[in-house]
C-alpha cells in the first residue's frame, strides 16, 4: 500500500529525513517511533501529500505521488490526525466540523453519517458546542470522528495522546485496535506503541530509520533504544537508598 524508497527531506537546509525506505502492507498497524526532532510529523505529512519530498519516491497504491497529481480521490484515502488538534479546528460547531469533510468529499446522507460517528464516539452531546472549548480530551475524539466520518483507507496519527487523560488514551488504544484500516502512528511513547502495533518503525536523532521490525525485538534492544533517544537514565528513589537505571516508562 506505501512504498516509501530513499525519501529525504530538508527545511530550509536542515536535513529532516536522510535516505528513508520503508513499506506498509493494507492492514497494517505501524507505531513510528522516534523523539521529538527524530522526523517523525515531517514523514507523517509526506505519507498524507501535505509536504513532498526532496530526494527518493513514494508511491501510494502504486502511483507515485507527487505535488502534481494529488487529487480528491488521495485526500479521501488518507486522513491525518495532527498532534494538535486546535490546528486542524475552523468550523463553529463540533457537528460544522464532522459535516465538512462529509460535503467536501461528497458523502450522501451527512445528518445520519454525524449521528452514528458521533454515537459510536459518545460525543452526541458535543455536536452543538464550538470545538475549540473543548478539553484536549474532547478535541482529539472530535477530530478523529471528522476523519473517520469519511471512511479513509489510510489512518495516520501524529502523537494521538500527548495531550489527552489516561481515560481518553485508554479510549483511542481501544477504537485503533478495533479499526479495521491501515494505521501509522507516530510516537515516542512506548506503553502506548506496544499496545497498538507489533511494528516499530525507529528514526533516531540523524533522521535515519535504524530500526524495522517487531516491537519485542526492539524491547529487547537496550543500546538501540539508547541511540534513538527512547529512554533515558535519571535518579530516583527506592524506600530509603536513590539510584539511578535507564527507564522505558513500560
Amino acid at each position: 500500500m506505501i512504498d516509501i524508497a530513499d525519501v529525504s527531506y530538508c527545511f530550509e537546509a536542515q536535513k529532516v529525513l536522510d535516505s528513508v525506505s520503508f513499506k506498509v502492507a493494507k492492514g497494517e498497524k505501524v507505531a513510528l517511533l522516534g523523539c521529538n526532532g527524530s522526523g517523525k510529523s515531517t514523514l507523517l505529512r509526506i505519507v498524507a501529500g501535505l509536504y513532498f519530498q526532496k530526494k527518493g519516491t513514494y508511491r501510494y497504491q502504486g502511483k507515485e505521488i507527487r505535488k502534481k497529481n494529488i487529487d480528491k480521490a488521495f485526500r479521501k484515502s488518507v486522513g491525518i490526525l495532527f498532534q494538535n488538534p486546535e490546528s486542524m479546528i475552523f468550523n463553529p460547531t463540533v457537528k460544522d466540523e464532522i459535516a465538512f469533510s462529509l460535503r467536501e468529499f461528497g458523502i450522501q446522507n451527512i445528518e445520519s453519517t454525524i449521528s452514528q460517528i458521533a454515537k459510536n464516539f459518545e460525543i452526541e452531546h458535543l455536536l452543538e458546542k464550538n470545538p475549540l472549548y473543548l478539553s484536549g480530551g474532547e478535541k482529539q475524539k472530535v477530530m478523529l470522528a471528522s476523519i473517520l466520518a469519511y471512511d479513509p483507507e489510510l489512518v495516520l496519527l501524529d502523537e494521538p495522546t500527548a495531550s489527552v487523560d489516561p481515560r481518553t488514551s485508554g479510549w483511542i488504544i481501544d477504537t485503533l485496535l478495533d479499526l479495521e484500516k491501515t494505521i501509522i502512528i507516530a510516537t515516542h511513547d512506548l506503553s502506548f506503541a506496544y499496545e497498538i502495533s507489533d511494528r516499530a518503525i525507529v528514526l533516531d536523532e540523524t533522521h535515519q530509520i535504524i530500526f524495522d521490525g517487531s516491537m519485542d525485538v526492539l524491547f529487547e534492544d537496550l543500546s538501540l533504544m539508547i541511540q534513538a533517544n527512547l529512554i533515558h537514565k535519571h535518579k530516583h528513589k527506592h524506600k530509603n537508598f536513590i539510584h539511578s537505571h535507564y527507564h522505558k516508562h513500560f
